[in-house]
């Protein structure tokens, strides 16, 4: 059972709260963080764990520092997300998220699983891929007050309750194949050796064309893409924990013609060579 944890920085700059959910996966890292930041991340109560993974709030106070830019690599799930004047449904995104951050302010997410999100949308996620919807494009003008609601509340807990309610007046008939589909992804989440659809398609004993129908309707990317994107997780978690990571290995395991090409890929997606990555997790000495 995984439990309540916080981790907090030395200077208590940076406060990190986890209720109920594993690790973080995906947060791109480099030195010189400055001002003060809350990242909490919370389960869902038993009445939406057919839908959502888990609720992400994140707080800032940059007063007196200067702008920074926050950086997530993408993952296969829908958000909805919670910002003042910039609410929206976000779908799945195959480019890093990048945000500028500046003076004060805070953001709740929903992340649903995956799969988890085509109960309230009743379209193929592969329409979202790479775009985002207002509240009221899926929840109608009901929507309209979500945002000030959430938003005005006091604390992470009032915030949860309240978009929680909101969601739950509105929760779906279960879909088992949101069931199937997150069991997929948590194998390749949880398998490094899972590195084609080829094993994923002897795993779960599913043919390749019906596995590829059934993630761009209910994930909204493909399975060869979720593969990708975890092992380059794996790799750069390696690399944050002071690992040596045999990029070769990497680009061979992932199917690329040569490391040259995987190098190319992976700068276009996280923004810097593989070097250049590990070279900004060291401080300037």
């Amino acid at each position: 059972m995984i439990g309540k944890t916080r981790h907090e920085s030395a200077d208590g700059a940076i406060v990190t709260l986890t209720d109920g959910v594993g690790p973080a996966r995906g947060m791109l890292r480099g030195p010189g963080v400055t001002g003060k930041f809350w990242h909490s991340r919370t389960a869902p109560d038993e009445g939406l764990r057919d839908f959502v993974e888990h609720f992400w709030i994140v707080r800032w106070d940059l007063t007196g520092h200067a702008p920074q830019q926050s950086e997530t690599l993408p993952h296969p799930n829908v958000h909805l997300v919670l910002a003042r004047n910039d609410s929206r449904i976000a779908g799945p995104h195959t480019s890093r998220f990048v945000r500028t951050l500046e003076g004060g302010g805070q953001v709740l997410g929903v992340k649903f699983r995956p799969g988890g999100f085509h109960p309230f949308f009743r379209k193929p996620i592969a329409t979202l891929a790479d775009t985002s919807l207002p509240l009221a494009d899926v929840f109608g003008d009901a929507s309209g007050d979500l945002e000030e609601t959430v938003l005005a509340q006091e604390d992470d807990a009032a915030m949860i309750d309240a978009v929680s309610c909101f969601l739950l007046e509105r929760r779906p008939i279960a879909d088992p194949r949101v069931d199937e589909v997150s069991h997929i992804v948590a194998s390749i989440v949880h398998d490094r050796s899972i590195t084609s659809v080829d094993h994923l398609v002897q795993r779960h004993a599913l043919d390749k064309r019906a596995l590829q129908r059934l993630f761009a309707k209910y994930v909204g990317v493909s399975p060869k893409w979720v593969i990708n994107r975890y092992r380059l997780h794996d790799a750069l978690e390696r690399l944050a924990q002071g690992v040596p990571v045999d990029w070769a290995s990497v680009a061979l395991d992932l199917g690329y013609f040569d490391q040259a090409h995987f190098i190319r890929d992976f700068r276009r997606l996280v923004g810097r060579t593989p070097l250049e990555y590990a070279r900004s997790l060291t401080p300037a000495g």
